[in-house]
């Protein structure tokens, strides 16, 4: 009978805590593609959310040999990754918020070269807009051509009550997975290859 890891507890850093460390830690992004390409802590390796699992071997390599540090935008997607691998019995800490907050603290932000970059807008800025444009969407086809399109608006509305109440976020899942949010193949073998080597 094979044993389930034992949970640990996860830690949570300030944006100066984690500047000081910053040289000793592997830092992995959890944000999709084109926000890391907006602007990434030094060092950190882009492992979006979604794809937390498919490398649990090569960050419990890492956390073998290392403290891990999780980020994100704000602080909610890597904590949610600190979860998963805490319960994988991996130690992990996460930025208290993200790379916002370090951005605002007057920390560097790196990013890649012109020619590297796919820049693209923040999930919350994606989903910001989607809403929007569904919601005028909705009440101007209710007014041209139907009365029952104005419920696209009250479907959006709902989504965003529920997301706000329940601190998740079905449209970011959604556009998460459109193409300009992936990670290139090669991009993410290339971040696994260097956790394996840590």
């Amino acid at each position: 009978m094979t044993s389930s890891p034992t949970p640990v507890t996860p830690i949570t850093l300030a944006t100066d805590q984690a500047r000081t460390r910053l040289h000793e830690l592997t830092v992995i992004d959890v944000r999709t593609p084109a926000e890391y390409a907006s602007g990434h802590l030094p060092g950190a390796l882009n492992i979006p959310l979604d794809h937390v699992r498919r490398a649990l071997p090569e960050i419990r390599h890492a956390a073998e040999h290392g403290d891990v540090l999780v980020v994100c935008a704000s602080g909610r997607r890597s904590e949610n990754a600190c979860k998963l691998l805490s319960g994988q019995g991996i130690p992990t800490a996460t930025l208290a918020g993200g790379t916002g907050a370090w951005a605002a603290d007057g920390h560097d932000l790196h990013r890649p070269a012109a020619c590297d970059t796919r820049a693209g807008w923040s999930m919350e800025r994606q989903v910001r807009f989607t809403a929007g444009t569904v919601v005028l969407l909705g009440l101007a086809l209710g007014l041209l051509v139907h009365p029952a399109f104005q419920l696209l608006a009250v479907g959006i509305a709902g989504g965003l009550v529920y997301s706000a109440v329940t601190d998740t976020c079905g449209m970011a899942v959604v556009l998460g997975k459109l193409p300009h949010n992936r990670p290139r193949a090669a991009d993410l073998d290339a971040a696994l290859t260097v956790l394996r080597r840590r």
